[in-house]
């Protein structure tokens, strides 16, 4: 029964690790993480190897490297400054709060657009960066989903067969 009642919560914890794409303050990859170490620690020490380990931090280290460099990677690419860069990280975790989930889509994208505006850059180059927010911040989305859904599908592997 206790080990019905683990894998439960380990499936939880990595459908909600998904939840944490679209609310930012969910930390995706420690809820990833909390659900291996559960069945590590709990149902089987032995399974779970070494290289499944190292492989799973390669793939957290991705997963952090993917959100930073897309949102900044963009922005930058269309014109954003570094002030708009900034404010694009901290918009995307306030949207989560303000209306959610759509919040972390268009919060961005005013804050960058007002930033730029204010750093003296036309309607059209604020406009620009702007979008530039939007696109880094799916694109990031999107590294995110695939890379967690590969870590997901590299447990069940490794565990199930």
């Amino acid at each position: 029964m206790l080990d019905i009642l683990i894998w439960i919560a380990i499936v939880v914890l990595f459908i909600l690790s998904f939840v944490g794409v679209l609310f930012p303050i969910i930390p995706s990859v420690l809820v990833l993480w909390v659900g291996f170490l559960l069945y590590h620690f709990v149902l089987n020490a032995n399974e779970l190897t070494t290289f499944f380990w190292i492989i799973m931090g390669v793939f957290t280290v991705i997963l952090f490297v993917a959100d930073i460099i897309a949102n900044s990677y963009f922005v930058k690419k269309f014109g954003g400054s570094k002030w708009g860069e900034r404010g694009a990280a901290v918009a995307v975790i306030v949207g989560s709060f303000i209306t959610p989930p759509f919040g972390i889509i268009y919060v961005p994208f005013i804050v960058v657009f007002l930033i730029e505006m204010t750093q003296k850059r036309t309607g059209q180059e604020a406009l620009r960066a702007s979008i530039g927010s939007l696109i880094g911040f799916l694109g990031g989305a999107v590294a995110k989903v695939v890379v967690q859904f590969i870590m997901i599908i590299w447990f069940f592997v490794v565990v199930l067969f």
